[in-house]
């Protein structure tokens, strides 16, 4: 077999072309998406239940397991100390953990209803108030 040393470094330059373009294209989607700087400060204070709320319903064996192995590695992602876009970055560094738990949220709703995810809610009525508005789950969003 003849490795030709020049296609694979074509290949990897093509791999780091791709991924730096994916990384901005999230960038520029986070950038058009991000929540107002209300709701996100919303959010930052809902985070301990929020954090249970994961937990809680990843634990839930009645919930499908889809739906639990997407809350693990949300779980995961959060964990992690790398970031899609650095926490530093005013606005936008926690921008994007609270737009991923929102997606995520907003399928495990789909999957397993919105009743599934209000049994489990720790915290306060205004909260889970403020989690639909986050995942776009309000009065006028699916699921209610």
């Amino acid at each position: 077999m003849d490795w030709n040393v020049g296609g694979i470094g074509n290949v990897a330059l093509g791999v780091g072309v791709a991924l730096v373009a994916g990384w901005l294209l999230l960038v520029v989607t986070l950038v058009v998406v991000r929540p107002e700087t209300g709701l996100l400060r919303e959010a930052l204070r809902i985070l301990p239940d929020l954090l249970r709320l994961l937990r809680r319903l990843s634990a839930d064996a009645g919930l499908p397991r889809g739906v639990r192995v997407r809350l693990g590695l949300l779980m995961l992602y959060l964990a992690m100390p790398i970031d899609l876009i650095p926490d530093f970055i005013p606005v936008l560094g926690y921008a994007d953990d609270v737009i991923v738990v929102a997606a995520v949220l907003r399928g495990v709703v789909r999957r397993a209803g919105l009743e599934a995810v209000r049994g489990h809610w720790p915290g306060t009525p205004a909260g889970f108030d403020v989690l639909c508005r986050l995942t776009g789950l309000g009065p006028s969003g699916p699921g209610r």
